[in-house]
């Protein structure tokens, strides 16, 4: 029995992926959000979970969404939303954020393996420092609450807690966390099927192979 939680908020422009503009505007921001959140309901939909919630902070919740339950996030800086959630879930829990369309279903299966005496903690690392998925055995709230978050060593905070705490972790892979328009290229031609990629294609040239795709981009090194 394992419930997924999708964190996610409301693809208002000017409110999401405000790292991308330049060079998408406010609204194109927005529109690869969206995307973003339909790849990764998609893929959770397909895992065999017991329960399905969208942590969610808006008011119109995003279609795909209709067989999930709806928690609201709390205020208060991000810490203490996840840890809200962790307290208010019961048995095997796994937070995924919407920040990674490229998410395959098999990113997420060693979540769902059965019950293990040698595991009780399940982290998905970003390649930016912080993480796109954290499981839990038997969630708590107390190991999330005061972690620092969107910081480049937010990873290496929250593995220290769960260390601290005794918990076997297993990792899942790393997956590129999308803040900049170059993580974005990254996570498009990683997931090249995913509506994120197409709408990317459609928004950006370089994404696009247009007359600027030969310009190198930066060298990628969560949130």
């Amino acid at each position: 029995m394992t419930t997924v939680v999708v964190i996610c908020k409301e693809t208002l422009p000017g409110k999401v992926k405000t790292r991308l503009h330049p060079p998408l505007t406010l609204e194109q921001a927005a529109e690869v959000a969206a995307a973003a959140i339909q790849d990764t309901l998609a893929v959770v939909r397909q895992l065999p979970a017991s329960r399905r919630v969208l942590l969610f902070d808006g008011n119109r919740t995003p279609p795909g969404s209709e067989d999930f339950d709806v928690i609201h996030q709390i205020g208060g800086g991000l810490d203490a939303r996840l840890g809200a959630l962790f307290d208010e879930v019961d048995g095997r829990t796994v937070l995924v954020g919407m920040d990674t369309p490229q998410l395959t279903v098999a990113d997420l299966a060693p979540a769902f393996d059965d019950p293990s005496d040698d595991v009780d903690a399940w982290f998905g690392p970003a390649n930016d420092g912080g993480f796109w998925a954290l499981g839990l055995e038997r969630p708590t709230g107390d190991l999330l609450r005061g972690v620092p978050m969107s910081q480049d060593d937010t990873g290496a905070h929250q593995l220290r807690r769960l260390a601290e705490a005794g918990l076997r972790v297993r990792r899942l892979p790393e997956l590129v966390d999308v803040d900049t328009i170059d993580d974005a290229r990254l996570a498009a031609a990683a997931g090249s099927d995913t509506l994120f990629a197409q709408a990317l294609r459609r928004l950006d040239p370089i994404t696009a192979g247009g007359p600027d795709a030969s310009r190198p981009t930066p060298e990628e090194t969560l949130s």
